[in-house]
């Protein structure tokens, strides 16, 4: 029987027994696409569906998830065989064999005889949840989750273990290290650990290949080159603490592990866009906190949007939210940010890089685009499309330092008491100096859970409201893992997240209810 939840104004989370029901709803979703739909996540015990509330709606879509589940396909076949070549080198390794009641090297010799099966992907890019019947224990997460695992780090969370593709925040016991290379965008299989496929933990060795692709240190990358049709356009003098190349994103993804992404302030990159007559979808730079400095190739038009700060063109001041052009040898400089926190620097012609899944994104979490952007750093243009917009001064409004926005309704409420529910919305919840592209964690009263238990991994959403057993709530942002478990209480909505992208640490943020 299944259950439905809703997750905010855009996605449902349909929840069933056990994870042999979440393959055959999926696989019924999949075979039988709804208009309107963007993405299906399966997970643990649900699926999250999720959709475009202008093309269809959450009873349309719930009467659909039903009556698949009534139309359920025969299983499907199992994949292919890999062996991970695994050290048992992890930090948690001894603390968790503790945990379990068992010696470590009996930990050790349960988890490589175990024959293991991805049951989904998420989290990030090549990120597997792996199951075996071989395997007994139920491992509780961390109570605080690291801000930083390392690559290639093995885990145990619940029942599951997974090796981390990439540097990533992260609660799971890390009990060995792995030099497998989890995901390539760029290879023709990017994920070495599909769904479905059966995997074995084997001991290190120098390189192991499977079929056409490496587990450990794989083929050379190709160089990025450019394109013929693009323009030196900015040699970067000073990036600021974090300037990164951001379109909007890949939406519609998350079943492959692989989040929105793209600019956090959307709006702010529409409006740069728009003002040196590119597409609004165009690549631009988003810059945190500004403290930025660039050196024009070209003769160039540019704009810059977002938060307040001083814009200056070879030491004369400039106007924010108006096109500018660049003499070839000018330097732009954008002062550290006086309210908000993210600028956008929008290049006519649109910033030409690299694509990865569709995008010039850069995902800080899953690693995928370009790198962020360093000192002497070459920024190219492409080829403009549309005319600039002749205009006496855009509207606009400083960020403000205190937010109040709708709380839509999160699949996990019951999981916490109701005074916790109330003092979510009751509070004056405080911007904690942790936040980044992933999320914002809010100081305030803690929020007391009356299910204590584990809560099994399940699909996410950028502005759903987890909140990790130490009680104090994490908005996600659009870099966020794809699934998560720690309970989602609420969801902020998707037109709020623009505002979000602003807060700085020490702001303020309230809730209402819808």
């Amino acid at each position: 029987m299944v259950t439905l939840r809703p997750m905010g104004e855009s996605a449902v989370l349909a929840e069933v027994a056990d994870l042999a029901a979440v393959t055959r709803l999926h696989a019924a979703l999949a075979a039988d696409p709804l208009p309107g739909v963007d993405d299906l996540v399966p997970a643990a015990r649900t699926v999250l569906v999720a959709f475009d509330p202008r093309r269809t709606s959450a009873a349309v879509v719930g009467a659909w998830v039903r009556a698949a589940e009534r139309a359920v396909p025969d299983a499907a076949p199992p994949g292919p065989r890999v062996e991970v070549p695994v050290r048992y080198d992890g930090v948690d390794l001894v603390d968790t064999a503790e945990l379990l009641g068992i010696r470590p090297d009996e930990l050790v010799a349960r988890h490589r005889a175990a024959e293991w099966t991805v049951a989904f992907t998420g989290f990030a890019p090549g990120f597997a949840y792996l199951v075996s019947p071989d395997w007994p224990f139920d491992v509780p997460r961390l109570a605080r989750p690291r801000t930083r695992v390392p690559a290639g780090a093995v885990g145990l969370a619940g029942s599951f273990t997974g090796a981390y593709p990439r540097d990533t925040p992260g609660g799971w016991r890390l009990i060995a290290s792995t030099d497998a290379v989890l995901f390539d965008p760029d290879a023709a299989e990017p994920v070495l650990l599909p769904p479905r496929a059966r995997v074995r933990f084997v001991p290190a060795r120098e390189r192991v290949r499977v079929g056409a692709g490496y587990l450990a240190g794989g083929p050379p990358a190709a160089a990025a080159t450019p394109s013929p049709h693009t323009t030196p356009a900015l040699r970067i003098v000073a990036p600021g603490p974090l300037a990164t190349v951001q379109d909007l994103g890949r939406p519609g993804r998350a079943s492959l592990g692989v989040a929105r992404s793209g600019a956090l302030d959307r709006e702010a990159l529409r409006i740069a866009n728009r003002l040196v007559g590119n597409a609004e979808s165009a690549a631009g730079i988003e810059i945190t906190l500004g403290g930025f400095r660039a050196r024009a190739e070209v003769d160039i038009w540019v704009a810059v949007t977002g938060a307040l700060a001083d814009v200056s063109v070879d030491g004369r001041a400039a106007d924010a939210y108006a096109p500018l052009l660049l003499s070839a040898g000018a330097e732009l400089s954008i002062a550290p940010a006086r309210g908000g926190l993210r600028l956008y620097l929008a290049i006519r012609g649109g910033v030409d890089a690299p694509t990865a899944l569709g995008s010039r994104a850069t995902d800080v979490l899953a690693g995928l685009g370009p790198a962020p952007l360093r000192a002497d750093a070459v920024v190219r243009s492409g080829s403009a499309v549309g005319e600039i917009p002749a205009i006496d001064g855009f509207p606009w409004s400083v960020p403000p330092s205190a937010l109040d926005m709708v709380l839509g309704p999160g699949p996990r409420a019951e999981w916490f008491a109701p005074a916790a529910v109330d003092a979510l919305v009751e509070a004056t919840w405080t911007v904690s100096p942790d936040l980044d592209r992933i999320g914002i964690r809010l100081d305030g009263p803690a929020l007391a859970r009356v299910r204590p238990e584990e809560l099994p991994s399940e699909g996410m959403r950028p502005g759903a409201i987890q909140v990790p057993p130490h009680g104090r709530p994490v908005i996600l942002l659009a870099d966020g893992p794809v699934t998560g478990g720690y309970p989602v209480i609420g969801v902020v909505p998707d037109a709020a997240l623009d505002a979000l992208a602003q807060v700085r640490p020490g702001d303020r943020v309230r809730f209402r209810r819808g």
